[in-house]
């Protein structure tokens, strides 16, 4: 008794078309006579071809179902007089390296998507921080009024001769049937017979484009925005491309940027270091009041929270620091510096007054002596 269909494919009784046709690909490859070493290839693939034949087919398939073999009465797979024929190995193989290399014989025509185009703009950090809108201006190729993009003076397009509108063209490769893009039509299965005088068939003509950018609060350098459809227009009526939009934030005088945190480096005088006072500082938002405490040290960070930059993705905000930078004073006067004096000889103990010199003093000591110097 011939073996059952489904079970010859290595499929299920509720196997769909696609999952039919992927099994009969599979095993055709395996076991045809004229590239298959297998022993028994000719009759497996006998097999193999007969069951897709009746399965492949929605009545025969039912009627198969519902009678089994006696439904089909064992004709399915048939070659001329009533042989079974092994098929066209190139048609097996074309079928197969058809999708691989982009198509199948139901190929959808391909349609020519404009470029897409990038802009590069630079914004201040306070446009940057709060958002703004920016003018741009984008040469760019856009669709042609005369023809409305088609690039046919009538506004109509012909089917391809030479692949019939499919955009695929079959090329014979020894036993390999490969499906390439036709080199007439570039794909589309249309040609123009008569090209539009304004943009000589292309349906693109040259332009310069005036564009309104929202720039969302919080971007930041490399950030990129993206405009659909406004980069260049498809050639003959296809899809128009994107616009990306790179963003680049010059230095600021005052303020470094990292991440959502803002850098500020405040000098201080010395006095101020060490008896300590407020000092106004600024911020993106304006101005505010930072306490100095006495006794600062050179390089202490102060943190002033959510003064930095509202993130453009979390909504999060993030601070600002500001460093301290204690300044020696200059140009003194011969009676400043001699009060200089007098205040250094009233410290009695350095190391009470200085712990950071004196620590260091110590270490230094302690250096030579491990050294012998």
């Amino acid at each position: 008794m011939p073996a059952d269909y489904y079970e010859t494919l290595g499929v299920g009784r509720s196997a769909t078309a696609d999952e039919l046709k992927k099994a009969y690909r599979r095993l055709a490859r395996k076991y045809h006579p004229d590239v298959s070493s297998e022993p028994d290839a000719e009759s497996r693939f006998k097999d193999v071809q007969k069951a897709y034949e009746v399965l492949k087919d929605g009545q025969k398939r039912a009627a198969y179902d519902r009678f089994g073999h006696a439904g089909v009465n064992g004709g399915a797979g048939r070659g001329p007089a009533g042989g079974a024929g092994f098929g066209d190995v190139n048609d097996i193989f074309g079928d197969i390296f058809g999708d691989i290399f982009g198509g199948g014989r139901r190929r959808r025509q391909q349609t020519r998507r404009g470029q897409d185009l990038r802009y590069e703009l630079e914004l201040d950090l306070e446009e940057a921080v709060q958002g703004c809108n920016k003018e741009i201006r984008i040469p760019t190729l856009g669709k042609c009024t005369s023809c409305d993009g088609s690039g046919s003076k009538s506004g109509k397009l012909d089917v391809c001769s030479t692949c019939g509108g499919q955009g695929q063209v079959r090329m014979q490769q020894g036993i390999f049937s490969v499906q390439q893009t036709c080199p007439t039509c570039g794909g589309s299965g249309r040609v123009i017979k008569d090209p539009c005088d304004g943009c000589g068939g292309s349906g693109q003509v040259r332009e310069t484009r005036t564009l309104q950018v929202k720039i969302p609060p919080g971007v930041d350098e490399g950030d990129r925005i993206r405009l659909g459809g406004e980069g260049a227009s498809g050639a003959q009526g296809g899809q128009a491309g994107d616009l990306y939009v790179d963003v680049h934030v010059r230095p600021h005088p005052l303020f470094q940027r990292d991440g959502d945190d803002l850098f500020c480096e405040v000098p201080i005088p010395i006095t101020t270091a060490a008896l300590g006072g407020q000092l106004k500082v600024p911020t993106l938002n304006g101005s505010v009041m930072l306490k100095i405490p006495a006794e600062t040290q050179p390089g202490k960070l102060f943190r002033l929270r959510g003064k930095g930059v509202q993130s453009v993705r979390s909504r999060s905000t993030g601070d600002l620091l500001c460093q301290v930078s204690v300044e020696t004073p200059v140009n003194l006067t011969r009676e400043q510096k001699a009060m200089l004096r007098e205040f250094q000889n009233s410290f009695e103990d350095n190391s009470h007054h200085n712990p950071q010199s004196s620590s260091w003093t110590d270490r230094v000591k302690s250096f030579f002596d491990r050294m012998g110097l």
